[in-house]
């Protein structure tokens, strides 16, 4: 599932302390976090609880290895910015499993 403001990105603005943020602290490269937006299936929805200053949202996908991510990402001038990517919990997997297909 799309959500309509991901289909205008053009491309990603990446904050240097979320990417190392990410690499040191769930192993998560830049690269493997714009995967998941780029690959099969993603799961988009607003995440309005740590919405104050700008609009979140928060994504289920998968990396081209099959890794399965969580990213929680907001939208600045049609650039993707990813706030923190980490491993999908057990839950969060289950909901992806049940909503993707069975050959992603």
């Amino acid at each position: 599932m799309r959500h309509p403001d991901l289909e205008a990105c053009t491309g990603f603005d990446w904050d240097a302390g979320n990417a190392l943020k990410n690499q040191l602290q769930h192993e998560v490269s830049q690269a493997e976090a714009e995967q998941v937006f780029l690959g099969g299936p993603l799961l988009v929805a607003d995440d309005s609880k740590h919405s104050r200053s700008e609009q979140r949202y928060y994504c289920l996908g998968e990396t081209d290895a099959g890794r399965t991510l969580s990213v929680v990402f907001t939208i600045r001038s049609k650039l993707i910015r990813v706030i923190s990517a980490r491993d999908m919990s057990r839950r969060e997997r289950r909901v992806y499993d049940q909503a993707t297909p069975e050959d992603h």
